[in-house]
């Protein structure tokens, strides 16, 4: 039998992705190995949201081609988009496919094997204008659903490569969307993310069907407990997807709205399309409609230019709106962007500092967070043992509103809605006593 190796780098949506190619070997009859062992095909999904991001994927690339010189050596994703020729020039990689047109793959690797010809198969992704088909009907994570629904961003913000690797914004038509989800219900999961580069544009190139219209027609789902969004820009939460967020039981209180600075000429730099004022307004306005929602976000620190007052300024405004969570990223160079020509680079140390000081910041926000809910009872869904202390009893899992929670139970939970008390808070974990199993309910089985 013909054995299979992947290895992803870079963001959630890569790792979909690597799922999704994983189901057309497994049609194939390929056996998965793990990538450190000795396959037939191995499988690079690269990622090149930063220079570094390329460099490791060369790495991952060459490591492969030592493991199995005779190996048939593919590299897709994100750097073998925006790359190929870079990717075709390391010896050994014989396929290089870019962010579209996977459905192919299985044909590639037995045209290579007949003719012994490097096949480069990247097209021109901005020409991309149909959502790519690419379906999971079961995750190697047995208790969340990712749910891709939109590819690419036509939002081009300075700092980023993003949209020349992915290519504008498509979504995934609803009848596709609905199907998968209740393919992913019938298999067992409570939950799905819903996940794209630029999830909240979802609609955007369709007549008259919207977010909203996808999340009011998921929530009609039987069997679905929790419909959870990966991300969504402040400008793309309208009234409609307030409204939905409001009236629905099964949107999780739990958003991951980017900021990326907190100060407006920092935010006019890097091309964002809202103020600070904007932004504000709608965390506002979701506090209103989604009490106790935990809003978690992304910042970018050391952007050119910024000044150590306009960090204080986004320093001050994070604290005030008290958010539950940061994502923290010191700005790095991604060369082909403007960011990276701008003068004014922000020295290393000073990026350094800022990032300790945000983390310090979030560790704070996180336990304030927290804290509203001890004595509270909340649902949450096991995922696996708390690797603390495996050997405890312990589980961790999410509640809806995105706390991890450790708490004393079986192996047979994982995956089903159990009902726990908080007991006490803490910036990373919750710990909690365990209620009761919300309803006997099969889960996911293993890939």
């Amino acid at each position: 039998m013909n054995t299979v190796a992947f290895h992803t780098l870079g963001c959630k949506v890569n790792a979909y992705e690597t799922e999704a190619m994983w189901q057309l070997f497994k049609k194939a009859g390929y056996q998965r190995v793990d990538f450190e062992e000795k396959a037939d095909v191995y499988l690079i999904n690269t990622c090149t949201v930063t220079n570094t991001g390329d460099k490791k994927s060369r790495q991952v690339i060459r490591r492969a081609i030592r493991k199995n010189p005779d190996a048939v050596i593919c590299v897709t994703g994100c750097y073998a988009q925006t790359s190929p020729s870079e990717v075709a020039a390391i010896p050994g990689v014989d396929i290089v496919i870019g962010t579209q047109g996977r459905d192919k793959l299985i044909e590639y690797v037995e045209r290579f094997r007949r003719e012994r010809q490097p096949i480069n198969a990247v097209g021109n992704i901005m020409k991309q204008r149909e959502f790519e088909e690419l379906d999971v009907p079961t995750f190697s994570d047995r208790t969340r659903a990712s749910l891709k629904i939109q590819e690419g961003c036509n939002n081009f913000c300075t700092f980023c490569i993003i949209p020349w690797a992915k290519g504008l914004s498509r979504s995934r038509k609803p009848e596709s969307v609905l199907k998968q989800a209740r393919q992913l219900v019938e298999a067992g999961y409570k939950e799905i993310v819903l996940t794209g580069i630029h999830t909240g544009g979802y609609g955007e190139d369709f007549e008259n069907y919207k977010l909203a219209d996808l999340l009011w027609d998921l929530d009609k789902i039987e069997g679905l407990k929790r419909i959870r969004i990966s991300s969504i820009e402040a400008s793309q939460i309208d009234e409609r997807v307030i409204e939905v967020l409001n009236a629905s039981e099964k949107m999780c209180r739990h958003l991951h709205i980017p900021l990326q600075a907190g100060d407006d000429a920092v935010l006019k730099r890097m091309r964002r399309k809202y103020t600070v004022a904007e932004y504000k307004e709608k965390i506002m306005r979701l506090h209103e409609a989604m009490p106790d929602v935990a809003i978690t976000t992304d910042v970018i620190v050391g952007f050119p230019g910024e000044t150590d007052e306009q960090f204080e300024n986004g320093y001050r405004f994070i604290e005030e709106l008290g958010m539950y969570q940061l994502h923290v990223f010191p700005y790095s160079k991604r060369t082909g962007t403007p960011a990276a020509r701008m003068p004014d680079q922000v020295p290393e140390e000073v990026k350094h500092e800022r990032v300790k000081r945000l983390i310090e910041l979030s560790n704070r926000l996180s336990l304030r967070y927290a804290q509203k809910f001890v004595g509270d009872v909340l649902e949450v869904i096991p995922e696996r043992p708390y690797k603390e202390d495996p050997k405890s009893g312990l589980y961790m899992g999410y509640s809806d509103n995105y706390l991890q929670v450790v708490f004393p139970a079986q192996e047979e939970w994982v995956g089903k809605v159990c009902r726990v008390r908080i007991d006490k808070a803490g910036s990373e974990y919750c710990h909690g006593t365990f209620v009761r199993v919300v309803e006997d309910t099969p889960r996911p089985a293993a890939v």
